[in-house]
């Protein structure tokens, strides 16, 4: 483009014109894939922004998104900020509760759903004054607009005002509210961070600059949720780029979805990525002793091989051979698994541990990490394929500025920082300086060659009582590299040393059972067997080995059940929400430090 965009609707509008012709969004319909040209898109979008119109939806008004990942969603995104609406998404996994404080706070006028949520829509907007309009992406019915319908409408009135359209598109300016995003929050009443259009056309440009995408030869698949700010921006940047958007079925398709769309880039959280690690540890160790024995030597080539590289060193000639012989045997298989064509795998969300990088990296198949916030649009800083370091979250964006404040706590100044919290003055005012630095509430620091490191939330250290404080975080990062743990929740606050609470991977202890010929009625027995409770005190201590003693894991407890998002457990995007967590298993909790035994199950 001649000059960078302002808005989302010149970004998305300059990119219809240089690549109108082009695919750009790819989906699913039953069992066949299906796309739609950037002017296809750019037509379907007008018309339901005129459809908003005829509506009565203004600029300034505010229009919620309650569905799962489709393209219709983004569809309605754009049509909203082409009126000059702001829009304010919500995560599938939502409680109804939390639906309802959500439209309440933000006063939206219309909601856009699938139909999963259209009847909880229906029920809501009679308890909501503000909620006039419900919009269903699957079909009308009574009380509900049909996206089709409203679609004609918006035809009938472009035909009648033919300019109007893009006077509204045009009339948006840059500090104009484009998103009201309520933080999923690991405590307390969510927020509503009010993201411009300047914030986010900045973090797209900053990251179109920074990762260096190929335009018109990337293929992106995209299944995080766009309700979260991470993977809304990504779509934005592959918009920007002339870059098709694959769309996953869904999370469980995920697998199968790569090797259709043979993407070559794709953003993930790290969960996913602990998912497949353990998969593939799992099937590389089931096969004969032959298999298991290259499968296992070929990890540790990779591991050392992506450690020197991670160093800037050579390999050397014996190991890079090394390598190339474990690249023929296996991991040739795991980029094939993922469609063959990865690039970029790029992590955010949470910490990534350095273990599951190493072995990704080993295969050839990076994962470049990352670091940001909803309040931040979200990039802050990220790793790349020039400037990588495991372990790290990269270096910062340019145009974006970074200081440690003394007590270790990250801010962040730029054209990304968010312009406040909505109707919240006060809460704006506790993180955002007058000079403009916004405090994150993560603790890290810059290494010598500008790396950022985060350490923890600021809120979230664990002071003993003896006085120490221990980052848990970076602790549970260690432990996931366990591929025996699924989750981990490490506890301590106030107590005299730190405890865990573990969620083993109920595959690799099965398999573990097997091979021990280990015999028991259910999944409880099972975890109170005391080869599996050594097996447990083995990897745990391994995996802290490294740690300072005050830091080192005294007590675990096993839990026999997922820690999810509908029981409130985590966020949308997959973090531990502590308070809750440590309320629900307070028993647990209290029993660790009155028991003499190390490991407990519950």
């Amino acid at each position: 483009m001649a000059t960078d965009p302002k808005t989302l609707n010149e970004l998305f509008n300059g990119a219809v014109e240089l690549y109108c012709e082009d695919e750009f969004l790819r989906f699913k319909s039953g069992d066949e894939w299906k796309s739609l040209t950037f002017g296809e898109t750019a037509r379907h979008v007008r018309e339901l922004a005129m459809g908003l119109v005829s509506l009565g939806i203004r600029p300034t008004d505010n229009i919620a998104i309650w569905s799962e990942n489709r393209p219709e969603w983004n569809l309605a995104d754009l049509g909203a900020l082409a009126v000059g609406a702001s829009d304010v998404p919500i995560y599938s996994t939502q409680s109804l509760s939390q639906v309802r404080y959500i439209l309440a706070d933000s006063g939206a006028r219309a909601i856009f759903v699938s139909s999963t949520f259209a009847r909880d829509a229906l029920a809501l907007r009679k308890e909501i004054p503000s909620l006039e309009w419900v919009i269903s992406f699957d079909g009308s019915e009574e009380g509900i607009t049909g996206i089709g319908e409203l679609a004609t409408k918006g035809r009938a009135l472009f035909q009648e005002r033919p300019d109007l359209y893009d006077d509204l598109w045009k009339a948006v300016a840059a500090d104009d509210l484009a998103t009201l995003i309520y933080t999923s929050g690991t405590t307390g009443e969510p927020k509503g961070v009010m993201l411009t259009h300047r914030n986010l056309v900045a973090n797209v440009l900053n990251s179109y600059r920074w990762l260096k995408l190929e335009g018109r030869r990337e293929v992106g698949l995209t299944f995080l949720p766009f309700s979260h700010i991470f993977e809304r921006g990504v779509w934005y940047l592959y918009a920007h780029t002339g870059s098709v958007v694959v769309y996953a079925e869904s999370i469980e398709t995920v697998a199968k979805n790569l090797v259709e769309a043979r993407p070559t880039v794709m953003t993930s959280v790290p969960r996913l990525f602990e998912k497949i690690h353990a998969r593939i540890i799992e099937r590389g160790m089931s096969g004969n002793w032959i298999r298991r024995m290259i499968f296992s030597w070929s990890l540790g080539v990779g591991r050392r091989w992506a450690i020197r590289r991670d160093r800037g060193e050579r390999a050397g000639l014996w190991l890079g051979l090394q390598h190339s012989i474990a690249d023929a045997l296996v991991f040739k298989k795991w980029r094939e698994a993922v469609g063959g064509r990865i690039r970029n795998f790029i992590s955010g969300g949470a910490a990534l541990a350095p273990e599951i990088a190493y072995f990704f990296a080993g295969a050839g198949l990076p994962i470049y990490e990352g670091y940001g916030l909803t309040e931040t649009s979200p990039t802050v800083s990220c790793n790349t394929e020039e400037r990588n370091r495991i372990g790290t979250v990269g270096h910062v964006m340019d145009n974006v500025s970074v200081k440690i404040a003394e007590d270790g706590e990250i801010m962040v100044k730029g054209d990304i920082v968010m312009k406040g919290y909505f109707k919240r003055p006060e809460e704006t005012r506790a993180v955002l300086t007058e000079d403009g630095w916004f405090k994150t509430g993560d603790i890290g620091y810059l290494d010598q060659d500008g790396f950022l490191v985060i350490t923890d939330r600021k809120k979230e250290l664990i002071k003993t009582s003896g006085g120490k404080y221990i980052a848990p975080q970076q602790i549970e990062s260690l432990i996931k590299s366990s591929r025996f743990v699924s989750q981990v929740v490490v506890v301590g606050n106030g107590r005299k040393f730190a405890s865990a609470l573990i969620v083993p991977n109920r595959e690799m202890i099965r398999s573990y059972a097997d091979l021990k010929g280990i015999r028991c009625s259910d999944e409880k027995e099972l975890l109170s067997d005391e080869r599996v409770v050594s097996l447990f005190e083995r990897q745990v201590d391994k995996c802290t080995a490294g740690l300072a003693k005050f830091e080192k894991i005294k007590r675990v407890a096993l839990l026999d059940g997922e820690m999810t998002v509908e029981a409130g457990e985590l966020t949308p995007t997959l973090k531990p929400r502590r308070r809750v967590i440590e309320e629900k298993y307070a028993d647990v909790i209290d029993r660790l430090y009155e028991e003499s035994q190390e490991i407990a199950v519950v």
